[in-house]
């Protein structure tokens, strides 16, 4: 089991406040819509429609503006756009490796945007295949250690979930992170309902193999790179592989 990491925590920290700004709604609404028109509009027979509907309504969406999503990308409802899954490969300063995903119902767009927001923090586009092999696809679902009940342990957790299929659990201060091959992380969320433990986020999602530590120079300049892309509106995910150390982020904190 790997140790608490600011820099993760600081991740799940600012995913929490942008949602809370309103500044991903749109992304999460998009994201409904394309889980609908692929997997139907049934959030008990979709799991990843599921999950996205869960995020949205952790992050404070409206119902009415899930309901429309869920409608639109189902064709219930006229309106629904025809978006396009894409993901780019890129360099942070420092040679961080990024992995771009985007939807979006403009590839021409969605590529100038992506390249414009990399040159012009110091980053840069990169091959298909150079960075995209330095990770994986796996499950990931977050848990706060603050349940109703009461405080969860790295032991209670692990008594819930490992029979389900979780890999590994990280200790991220206030959250645990649990990993799980892509397949197995709606049993883990099914697991951890059923023991009646409330968890932040339940997706797929990219996760390093190799990581590249940072000074605080270049956490900086990476963390500038990463909000820049996130930033674009056809941007869904940005994955890095950057690795930052507890004592780089208290001074980053410290700026």
């Amino acid at each position: 089991m790997s140790g608490h990491s600011k820099w993760a925590t600081t991740k799940h920290k600012k995913a929490a406040i942008d949602a809370k700004r309103g500044k991903l709604f749109a992304k999460l609404i998009k994201n409904i819509e394309v889980a609908a028109r692929t997997g139907g509009g049934d959030p008990a027979g979709n799991p990843t429609l599921y999950d996205a509907i869960q995020k949205a309504k952790k992050s404070s969406v409206p119902n009415d503006n899930i309901d429309r999503a869920v409608k639109r990308g189902s064709g219930a409802e006229a309106g629904g756009a025809s978006y396009e899954a894409l993901t780019y490969e890129g360099y942070a300063p420092g040679g961080v490796g990024l992995l771009i995903e985007c939807l979006t119902d403009n590839k021409n767009r969605a590529v100038m945007e992506v390249r414009t927001a990399l040159s012009r923090n110091g980053g840069s586009m990169a091959d298909s295949g150079s960075v995209a092999y330095l990770f994986n696809r796996k499950g990931v679902v977050t848990v706060p250690k603050q349940q109703e009940s009461g405080e969860t342990t790295e032991d209670d957790l692990l008594e819930v979930v490992l029979d389900a299929g979780a890999e590994e659990v990280n200790d991220l201060g206030d959250l645990f992170e649990i990993i799980s091959e892509p397949g197995d992380f709606v049993q883990v969320r099914t697991a951890l309902q059923q023991a009646g433990l409330d968890y932040d986020s339940a997706e797929s999602s990219m996760v390093p193999s190799m990581q590249v530590p940072l000074d605080a120079d270049g956490a900086r300049r990476m963390i500038r790179v990463v909000d820049a892309l996130e930033d674009c509106d056809d941007v869904q995910n940005v994955y890095s592989n950057a690795d930052v150390s507890d004592e780089v982020m208290a001074e980053l904190e410290d700026d």
